[in-house]
């Protein structure tokens, strides 16, 4: 369960900005979006759902952006830039585009994340040079790295190497690490790249391959960043796949049918050319004998093709306890499916493991008080002067004063009386005006 992912540097996100998927004090209602976990006698409250609102170009993808980076920088080990250039996110490959392309001297960017895993309370963070906007021959060093479990420091990186409190992490190291901590850390020091991360590397040879091993693996399958939605897809893997062999799915085929695909089914090739699945439209031939497999963007509408490739990501999350982050959640599928989907992560008889649902959206039909609670609804806003971007809580406003937001107040027609601002007002009529009156002067 995700409590709390932090940036700093990060393109328009130039001042420290904290998502925070710990509920607010003093919020009340809406209490089944609420997800419980005790660690070492801590209670700690967190969030199944957020929503960001903003205008165009705010800067609600550069957050779920960041989010993305971190994720692939962690699961390559180092903050050199990746071969692999599938990724929608380029800043995710090529990490020369991270910095903010108005700051002229370079400046450390920040990444950093708190979530609860396996009754534990586990908090990263990365601090890296990594030069100015495209320049892709800066040397880049780490500055800082920080492992911290149920709030006690287990290493620190700076200039030196300082191995904290393992206690914390006793039934994941040998008992042996603790008789020789300062050889180890000697070792370890000695051994430290200033462009690989002292976590997935050294710690994890010298100190604790297990422990690693639960951070990567939530990042792997757990931490489900869809940065662009128009880039989301499945890929699915076999366990023994059989060439030219064709897959239905019976439970996304089910939910495909209550979506309202009813004239086909829809199923999963495999074939010699290629490596991946390949979602397909299904049909029987004339006698009703043998199926026929054409791709099918030729038969289905883009809004019901992101349907099938987003559904298992959703029963994924929900059966493995996974934060779901999604790039316009709403993005060409009707309201009605994708509020049965909010309502599966509010529901606590299904959502058992924690699971969380993060999306940006246009759409003021979620800014609901009987959707959301104040701390779910976030907005974003960037400065017309700096450009810099702003992430902020309607929580953030409290409930007196003159902008006080109260529980039951209609969100979404304060939104549109820029009573929280991350809204602009645009007309586009001048330009039409000034087009029809240069055409009348020809």
């Amino acid at each position: 369960m995700l409590l709390d992912f932090r940036t700093k540097n990060y393109k328009s996100f130039v001042e420290e900005t904290s998502f925070n998927m710990v509920a607010a004090p003093k919020q009340k209602g809406l209490d089944y979006s609420l997800c419980t976990e005790k660690i070492k006698g801590k209670t700690i409250k967190g969030l199944s759902s957020s929503v960001i609102y903003g205008p165009n170009a705010a800067g609600k993808t550069n957050i779920i952006g960041a989010m993305d980076v971190m994720r692939a920088i962690i699961l390559r080990g180092n903050i050199r830039n990746s071969e692999e250039k599938s990724s929608p996110n380029p800043a995710s490959a090529a990490l020369e585009f991270i910095p903010n392309n108005n700051k002229e001297q370079a400046e450390p960017v920040e990444l950093a994340v708190r979530f609860a895993e396996d009754g534990m309370e586990i908090g990263y963070s990365l601090t890296a040079d990594l030069g100015t906007f495209l320049d892709d021959e800066y040397k880049r060093k780490i500055v800082k790295e920080e492992l911290i479990v149920n709030g006690e420091e287990i290493f620190l990186r700076t200039n030196d190497l300082t191995i904290g409190n393992l206690k914390q992490i006793k039934s994941f190291i040998a008992d042996s690490v603790g008789n020789n901590i300062d050889g180890l850390v000697e070792i370890s020091t000695n051994g430290l790249n200033p462009e690989e991360l002292f976590l997935t590397n050294g710690f994890k040879l010298i100190f604790s391959q297990s422990l690693v091993k639960l951070i990567t693996d939530w990042f792997t399958n757990k931490f489900m960043v869809i940065y662009r939605a128009d880039s989301m897809h499945l890929i699915k893997r076999f366990s023994d796949p059989q060439k030219k062999a064709v897959y239905v799915e019976k439970t996304t085929d089910k939910a495909a049918k209550l979506f309202g695909i009813n004239s086909n089914a829809l199923g999963y090739v495999v074939s010699d050319d290629e490596a991946e699945a390949k979602l397909c439209a299904l049909f029987k031939d004339s006698k009703n004998h043998k199926t026929a497999a054409m791709a099918a963007e030729l038969f289905e509408s883009y809004g019901t093709i992101r349907f099938i490739n987003m559904f298992p990501l959703v029963l994924r999350a929900i059966l493995t306890g996974g934060t779901l982050v999604v790039d316009e959640f709403d993005a060409s599928i009707h309201p009605m499916a994708l509020m049965s989907i909010i309502n599966i992560f509010h529901n606590d008889d299904i959502n058992i493991h924690h699971s969380q649902l993060i999306f940006n959206t246009h759409n003021p039909i979620f800014l609901n008080s009987n959707l959301f609670r104040r701390d779910e609804i976030k907005f974003v806003e960037r400065d017309d002067d700096s450009h810099y971007s702003r992430l902020y809580s309607l929580s953030d406003f409290g409930t007196t004063g003159e902008k006080g937001v109260r529980k039951h107040a209609d969100y979404m027609k304060s939104y549109f009386v820029s009573e929280y601002g991350a809204i602009k007002d645009i007309d586009f009529t001048p330009i039409f005006e000034e087009i029809i009156a240069s055409e009348g002067k020809v």
